[in-house]
C-alpha cells in the first residue's frame, strides 16, 4: 500500500484502530489521559465515561426535600414522586438535605450503590464555567481554568520523568501498552499532539494489523519531503510504527480475555425513546475493557462516551416525563455500569478498576417549552467501584439559591475530583501533585476529594449494614411474644423466618415484597418447647440471622 493511498483513507481528524467492532486510539504523551496514567505506581486502572453534551442532573438525582420547587421549575419534564414510575429514593438513612431520587430507569445505579459501590460528588463545576461544548471539554480535559488555554493534559506535566522517553522509547517489556486507550471515533483534545492524531483506523484487529505492515516509511511520497508537511508525515510515520507495535500487543490480549460468561451486558433500552436512543452504545465499550483487562493488558487510563446528552428539546416524552431520550441515556449508563461491574467482579480484577463520570456542564434548572433543559452550570460526577468511599459527598443543589444566571452554583470543583483520584487512587506522590499538576489551590490535600477507599475495608461494610440489618429481637429470651425489627434500604421480596435448631422451619413471619423502610414484626411462641431458635431474614442484598432463647 502506497503511503499516499493510506493517507488520502485516513479519516479527516480522528483514525482510531478497531477492536472487537470498537474505534480505539492509543495516545501520544502531550495528552490528558496518558499523563494521567503516568502518576501511577500500582496496577490500578482508571475508566473515564464522558456523558457527551451536559448531563441534566436534575433529573438524574431529583432533590426530594426540595420536590416542591424542582417540579414547579420544570413541570413539564419533572420525574413523578407518586406512582409506579416515581423516582426511586437512593437513601433513606441519609440527612434530608442529602437524600435524592433516581431516574425509574436507573434500578442498576441503585444495585450499585447498596453494594457500597458509588460514591456521588453533587453540584461539580468550576468557576465562571463555559458553556460552549468544545472549550468546555478542552478545560476538563486539560485541567485549566476557565480562561487558560492548556494544550497538554490535566494530571501534571511529568511524563518524562514517570515515563522517560514516551513515547518513542516504547512499548517496553514493563509497559507492553498504551498509557491510555480513547473509545469511540470522536477524538478529543487529549488524543492530539499539536493538531496531529496519531492512530490509524480499520474494521478489526486482523485487518488493522495486516494494514500497518504494508505501510512503509520508504512509500513516503518525494514531492512532500522538502514541504511544510514534512513534519507531520514524520509525526505520522512514527505513530504507525508505535501502531504496528500496538497492534500485535492488543490484538493478542484481546484473543486472551474473556468475559464473564454469567454477565450479560444490555443492548437496547426496553422502554420507548426516540430513533438514535435505543441501543446501549456505552455496553460494548465497557465489554471491551474488561475483556483487554482479563486478557493482560496494562493501559492504566481508558476514556469511553455516552453521547446524546445535549437535550434542548423532547428530553422527555410529551405523555410521560419518565420516558425518552434522557431516560433511555440514564438506563444505558446505569446497566451497563452494573454489567461492568459484576463482569470485574467475576473476572476478579474489581479491586484494580476505578470509574467515573463527567459532563462537561449541567442544564438548566427551569425547562424550555420544547420540553428540554439549556446549558446550564453544576452536575453531579459517579464513581464506581469496588475501592470507593460510598456514598454522597455534598448536599442537593439549592433551587432556592441560584446564581445570577438562573443556574447551580457549584459546591466542588471538578479538578478536587481528579485531584483525589490521582492522590488516593494512583498514588502519586505530593511532589509530583505539587511540583507538576497545574491546578493552583486544588493539588493540596486539604481541598482534594477522598473518593477512594480500602477495598473490602470495614468502612464499606458499615456503609451496608447501617442501610440493611436485622435487630435483636426484645425481649430475649421470650416466653410469649418477641417483636423482630429490621431496615431494608431498597425495595425487596423479603422472607422472615423462625427455625430451630436443626434447621427446620417452625414458623414463616414475613413472606411478601416490602418497599424501602423500618419493620417490626411480632412473633408468638406460645407453642413451641424451649430452646434456642433462630430467626433469619433474606431481603434482596441483606441476609442474616440471629438467635432467639424460648423459655417457660
Amino acid at each position: 500500500m502506497k503511503r499516499r493511498e493510506f493517507l488520502r483513507s485516513m479519516p479527516a481528524f480522528a483514525t482510531p484502530f478497531m477492536l472487537g467492532g470498537i474505534p480505539m486510539t492509543a495516545l501520544s504523551k502531550s495528552n490528558l489521559l496518558t499523563q494521567m496514567a503516568a502518576a501511577a505506581t500500582n496496577d490500578k486502572v482508571i475508566v473515564l465515561i464522558q456523558l457527551h453534551g451536559g448531563n441534566d442532573g436534575l433529573n438524574t438525582l431529583v432533590p426530594i426535600e426540595e420536590y416542591t420547587t424542582y417540579y414547579n421549575m420544570r413541570q413539564n419534564i419533572a420525574i413523578p414522586d407518586k406512582g409506579t414510575r416515581k423516582f426511586i429514593n437512593l437513601d433513606s438513612t441519609l440527612d434530608k438535605s442529602k437524600q435524592v431520587g433516581l431516574h425509574p430507569d436507573m434500578g442498576g445505579f441503585k444495585a450499585l450503590y447498596d453494594q457500597s459501590k458509588v460514591a456521588i460528588v453533587q453540584n461539580v463545576a468550576y468557576q465562571n464555567l463555559n458553556m460552549s461544548h468544545f472549550r468546555g471539554r478542552d478545560i476538563w480535559h486539560t485541567g485549566s481554568d476557565a480562561n487558560e488555554y492548556l494544550g497538554s493534559g490535566w494530571m501534571g506535566r511529568y511524563l518524562d520523568e514517570t515515563f522517560p522517553g514516551y513515547p518513542k522509547a516504547y512499548p517496553t517489556a514493563e509497559q507492553p501498552d498504551p498509557l491510555a486507550i480513547e473509545l469511540g471515533r470522536d477524538v478529543s483534545l487529549a488524543f492530539h499532539n499539536g493538531s496531529i492524531p496519531m492512530s490509524i483506523s480499520i474494521d478489526n484487529p486482523d485487518q488493522f494489523f495486516n494494514l500497518i505492515n504494508e505501510v512503509k516509511n520508504s512509500d513516503l511520497p518525494p514531492e512532500l519531503k522538502d514541504t511544510y508537511y514534512n513534519f507531520e508525515l514524520d509525526y505520522i510515520s512514527q505513530m504507525e510504527q508505535k501502531s504496528n507495535q500496538y497492534a500485535g500487543r492488543l490484538k493478542q490480549v484481546f484473543d486472551k480475555g474473556q468475559n464473564t460468561a454469567s454477565v450479560v451486558y444490555p443492548s437496547k433500552y426496553p422502554l420507548n425513546a426516540p430513533k438514535g436512543f435505543l441501543d446501549n452504545e456505552l455496553a460494548p465499550q465497557l465489554r471491551l475493557i474488561a475483556r483487554l483487562l482479563s486478557g493482560g493488558c496494562k493501559t492504566k487510563v481508558f476514556l469511553a462516551r455516552l453521547t446524546g446528552f445535549d437535550n434542548h428539546d423532547f428530553q422527555v416524552e410529551k405523555t410521560d416525563t419518565t420516558l425518552g431520550a434522557h431516560a433511555a441515556l440514564l438506563f444505558h449508563l446505569s446497566s451497563a455500569m452494573k454489567a461492568f461491574q459484576d463482569d470485574l467482579k467475576g473476572l476478579g480484577i474489581d479491586n484494580r478498576v476505578l470509574t467515573a463520570t463527567f459532563s462537561e456542564f449541567g442544564r438548566t434548572p427551569r425547562s424550555n417549552e420544547s420540553y428540554g433543559t439549556d446549558h446550564g452550570a453544576a452536575a453531579p460526577m459517579f464513581i464506581f467501584g469496588s475501592c470507593v468511599k460510598p456514598g454522597i459527598i455534598g448536599n442537593s443543589p439549592e433551587l432556592k439559591n441560584l446564581d445570577g444566571g438562573g443556574n447551580l452554583r457549584h459546591q466542588y470543583d471538578y479538578r478536587q475530583v481528579f485531584t483525589g483520584m490521582l492522590k488516593n487512587w494512583f498514588e502519586a506522590s505530593d511532589e509530583v501533585i505539587n511540583n507538576k499538576v497545574l491546578f493552583s489551590e486544588f493539588n493540596n490535600s486539604t481541598m482534594m476529594l477522598d473518593v477512594v477507599t480500602l477495598c473490602n475495608s470495614v468502612g464499606v461494610d458499615d456503609f451496608f449494614n447501617t442501610r440493611f440489618k436485622l435487630f435483636e429481637c426484645f425481649p430475649n429470651p421470650v416466653k410469649s411474644n418477641a417483636v423482630i425489627k429490621y431496615y431494608i434500604n431498597s425495595d425487596a421480596d423479603v422472607k422472615l423466618s423462625l427455625i430451630d435448631i436443626n434447621g427446620i422451619l417452625v414458623k414463616q413471619l414475613v413472606n411478601t415484597h416490602q418497599v424501602a423502610g423500618e419493620y417490626q414484626v411480632q412473633c408468638n411462641v406460645d407453642e413451641l418447647k424451649p430452646g434456642t431458635y433462630v430467626y433469619k431474614i433474606e431481603a434482596g442484598l441483606l441476609r442474616a440471622s440471629k438467635k432467639m432463647v424460648v423459655i417457660k
